[in-house]
C-alpha cells in the first residue's frame, strides 16, 4: 500500500481569502513572483484552486470589501 506524503496546514477563513486574493493576482501577472524554478509555480497554482475550490466569496459582489476586511482585520497593528 502506497503511503501518501501529504501535510496539512490550518488557515483561518480570513487568512484563506487574503492569500487567494494575492495568488490570484500574482497568478495573472499582475505582480509576478520571481520564480528559482517552474515546481514553485505549480504548487501556488495548485494552492490557488484548492483555495478557490472551498472559497465562496470569490463568487460574491462585494468580495473586493469582504477582502479589504480580512486584510483589515488580519494587518499588523503599528
Amino acid at each position: 500500500m502506497a503511503v501518501v506524503d501529504e501535510i496539512s496546514i490550518g488557515l483561518s477563513r480570513e487568512q484563506a481569502l487574503v492569500l487567494f486574493e494575492w495568488l490570484a493576482r500574482t497568478g495573472a501577472g499582475e505582480q509576478p513572483a520571481v520564480f528559482e524554478d517552474q515546481a514553485e509555480q505549480r504548487v501556488l497554482w495548485n494552492l490557488e484552486s484548492a483555495l478557490e475550490s472551498v472559497l465562496t466569496e470569490p463568487l460574491r459582489e462585494d468580495y473586493r470589501q469582504l477582502v479589504a476586511a480580512a486584510r483589515a482585520r488580519i494587518r499588523d497593528v503599528d
